[in-house]
Order: C-alpha cells, then structure tokens, then sequence
C-alpha cells in the first residue's frame, strides 16, 4: 500500500528537516504543507525531496490539512498519515497506525494517553477538556482528540469534509469519522516535547476560539 504523509509547516525551517529526514523511511512520499512561511520552510523541504504545497496567506492547521488530503489523493495513496512539523512526533512509530488500519480501522488516533507521558500537566488538562467537548457535541469518545499524530484510508479521506481552518480541526476529524460511521482505532504513541515545541501550544484565547468554532460546526452538521 502506498503511505504518504502530509506535514503541516508554518516557520519550521529550524526542525522540518530532521522530522523529514525521520519520516522518510517509514513511507513512500511526504506532502510538506508550507502554510504561509515567512522563513526557509519550504526550501528546506524541497530540499529534503518533499512535495511542497504552498499557501500564500497562513491558512492554518485544518486548511493545511484539508490541502495535503487534496494532494494525497491526486497522487494516489492508500494511507495517509499526518504528523507535526515541530519534531513532537516519533515518526518510527508509523508502522503501528499501518497495522492498525490493516486490522480494519479506517482511521487511527495516535494517543499519548494510553501509555506512561511526559505530556505537562496542563497539556493533558487541556486534552481532557478537548476530549470532553468533542464527546458532548460530536458523541465521539477518545482518550487524545488533540493529538496531530493520526493515519487515515483512502476510503476515510473521500469521506471526511473538513470545514475549519484552524485548531478545531482535531475535533472536527474525529467527530467526521463518527459521522460517516467510518472504523476509529486509537494506537499508543509517545509524547516528546521540547521547549520549542511547548512554545508551539494554544494559548487560553486561542482554546475558547476553538472551543466557539467546534459549537459552530456542531450547528451545522
């Protein structure tokens, strides 16, 4: 089965080369979403041989994503994973979302609460929350409804129609997924953080915007 994966990136250039170095062995083609970079994010991915797709404006993480599902279609792949760009994820851990989806699932939730963390109190405090919301607008339980890390079908990529542009998007696949009764599966990952990639998080405000755009899409569905 062809594996591609798509890495969403806005000012990167200071990690997406070793995350692309790392992701390289574990699939057959990576999609670097280059989301309006004022530095050398999307240089260096070309350099590294990713497909490189560029917005202009900052879109953010759902546009970024509904744009690299796009591309993964037109190239043909069976399984589309998507990780972050800031080096938070341990891309050897790929072949536990192929496994998971070989058993039947169509789409795979990396969770970094299903194994002993290092995830900040207050990330996983935030989780929680995140979990709660999209059970209670969505009837989607999962143990890490924020988590970047995740694997989807080509059947699932078909299926799901992104609406948000932004951090709510994490929400909104898995709420998709229960929507279009598609097989969700959650497989165990690490969390690794670094003060660079702690500096990457939503702030208070950004959590509440999110927060009103979820109810938003709730009304909509």
């Amino acid at each position: 089965m062809r594996t591609i994966a798509i890495i969403p990136a806005f000012n990167e250039e200071k990690t997406i080369a070793e995350v692309l170095t790392n992701t390289r062995p574990f699939v057959d083609q990576i999609i670097v979403v280059d989301d309006g970079s004022s530095d050398r994010t999307a240089e260096i991915a070309r350099a590294h041989n990713a497909i490189v797709v560029s917005h202009v404006i900052n879109r953010g993480l759902g546009a970024s994503i509904g744009t690299g599902f796009e591309m993964a279609k037109r190239l043909g792949a069976d399984i589309v994973v998507t990780l972050d760009a800031d080096g938070q994820h341990d891309p050897s851990e790929i072949p536990l979302f192929i496994q998971a989806i070989e058993k039947g699932a169509d789409v795979v939730i990396g969770s970094r609460m299903l194994k002993r963390t290092d995830m900040p109190w207050y990330r996983q405090a935030a989780n929680v929350l995140g979990n709660i919301v999209t059970f209670f607008l969505f009837g989607a339980l999962v143990t890490d409804s924020q988590s970047g890390f995740r694997a989807f079908t080509a059947y699932a990529i078909r299926q799901i129609e992104i609406q948000t542009n932004r951090m709510e998007v994490s929400s909104e696949l898995i709420a998709e997924a229960r929507r279009r009764k598609l097989t969700l599966a959650e497989v165990p990952i690490k969390a690794i953080y670094t003060d660079y990639s702690l500096s990457k998080g939503q702030s208070f405000t950004v959590g509440l915007k999110t927060l009103v755009k979820l109810v938003l899409r709730r009304i909509r569905q």
